[in-house]
């Protein structure tokens, strides 16, 4: 994992990074807010993930796998919903979502949002109340649409004048009033990688404010009178932990809600402020406890309608990575290291890109360590690659792991529960690996493991 105290580089790196890189660093410990809460080094140097020895998973279930810390899982949804007792979180199903975890949620108290029509499948045939589900996505199909409007779920965000439409033609069609948010571009320029922002104006996503979209969609729901308008979302982006933007966000979505009051007469009674709430891949991320993010998103709210003179509206969140993303781990197998001499080691694992697409897509930061024992060896920079065709394909950009890392050894990297599985591929024709959920000393598999056979029988050739 990676430390802000560093040893000794190799080659001349060090005289080239950030200060953690060049202090020494104990590779054998690890950093709390990395890892799932019920991970820990073992007596024999092993990690253990909720009393059970990752040497026995990766025996049991094989490498690389997701191992998902259940009860972690579990406690971080009951912290939301503690933080916001008088709102609606919402689980963002984007992040990860499989039958287990709809189940988890479910248990906890939690809605769910969903964005394709596989997801929504996957809810509702997990049991997920319809009613307790948001539809979000900015190009649902008829079909998509049809079968949520059928099923009932709680809300549909509307992303579009076309989805309008053809929303509308439904709801006449079938008789029935669906509730929508209409989804307001806000033009908040987010600290994050231009992929996962999107509030700025020059993106896919929903109705512009400054452009006068989203009062125009507003005015024409509102007048059709088709379907029932509920309120306004607003979604930043990702990986978020400046609450400036949250605040700008709340100012220009709450001066619509006094726009639509002024020009209609109503009070729209919901707000979403979206998700995005980040979280530490490595020890330089700080991210704000549930409790502090409530309090300031609250302030925030608070003070926006008080200064709009409009009632305080029902707000709802959507927390997906800050739920499910500390909760997991990845474990893989280390099948060769090549040192180059001069520029760095290279540490092969049994997975990658396909696993783990982030590190190649977004530059994203992850922390690893040897996972299936402690060493007296000195700490080397290390680059965790994967084993696919690709230069870029990268799990890890620097790390220090042992000297003495071989093949064989056990790597396992944190924070991998949000947008890995989710993203994963079959590139090189590797199939995808399991989810693994271990809870008081138990093992259960919630994904399994995909097989050639799998990826065989959607060949007909």
């Amino acid at each position: 994992m990676r430390a802000h105290e560093a040893g000794a580089l190799h080659g001349d790196i060090g005289n080239r990074g950030p200060a953690w890189l060049r202090t020494p660093i104990d590779v054998n410990s690890l950093v709390p807010q990395l890892w799932p809460r019920h991970v820990a080094r073992g007596p024999a140097g092993a990690l253990t993930a909720a009393g059970l020895d990752v040497r026995d998973l990766a025996a049991e279930f094989g490498t690389p796998a997701y191992v998902l810390d259940e009860d972690d899982l579990r406690e971080r949804c009951r912290e939301f919903r503690a933080a916001f007792p008088d709102a609606d979180v919402y689980y963002a199903g984007k992040a990860f979502l499989c039958r287990a975890v709809v189940r988890m949620i479910a248990e906890e108290g939690m809605f769910l949002d969903v964005c394709t029509g596989g997801e929504l499948a996957t809810a509702l045939s997990a049991g997920m109340p319809p009613e307790r589900i948001g539809f979000h996505g900015n190009n649902k199909s008829v079909a998509e649409l049809t079968r949520a409007v059928d099923a009932g779920v709680g809300r549909i965000i509307v992303d579009s004048s076309t989805e309008i439409d053809r929303l509308s033609a439904l709801a006449r069609e079938r008789g029935v009033r669906p509730r929508v948010l209409l989804r307001v571009t806000v033009g908040v320029e987010a600290h994050t990688h231009e992929f996962i922002a999107t509030a700025h104006e020059d993106q896919k996503f929903g109705f512009s404010l400054a452009g006068g979209a989203a009062a125009a969609a507003a005015f024409r729901i509102l007048d059709e009178d088709v379907l029932e308008l509920r309120g306004l979302h607003s979604h930043i982006g990702s990986q978020i932990f400046d609450a400036s933007g949250f605040e700008v966000s709340a100012r220009r979505v709450l001066a619509l809600q006094a726009q639509i009051r002024d020009a209609r007469g109503v009070e729209l009674p919901e707000l979403d402020l979206g998700g995005g709430f980040g979280i530490a891949y490595t020890t330089q991320d700080d991210p704000a406890s549930p409790h502090d993010l409530a309090k300031r998103l609250r302030k925030i709210v608070d003070g926006e309608c008080a200064a709009e003179n409009l009632a305080v509206p029902h707000l709802s969140v959507e927390p997906g990575r800050a739920i499910v993303g500390p909760a997991v781990f990845t474990l893989y197998e280390v099948g060769t290291v090549k040192d180059l001499d001069g520029l760095r080691t290279y540490v092969s694992v049994d997975g990658g890109m396909s696993d783990n697409i982030r590190t190649a897509l977004y530059d994203a930061s992850y922390s690893a360590t040897v996972a299936n024992r402690t060493s007296a060896a000195p700490p080397l920079l290390a680059r965790v690659v994967g084993k696919h065709c690709e230069s870029g394909d990268i799990v890890v950009k620097d790390e220090f792991l042992p000297a003495d890392v071989q093949p064989g050894d056990l790597v396992a990297v944190p924070g991998t529960g949000a947008y890995c599985r989710s993203m994963a591929s079959n590139y090189n024709h590797v199939p995808r690996p399991p989810v693994v959920a271990v809870r008081d000393g138990s093992a259960r598999v919630i994904v399994r493991r995909e097989t050639e056979d799998d990826l065989l029988a959607l060949d007909v050739g």
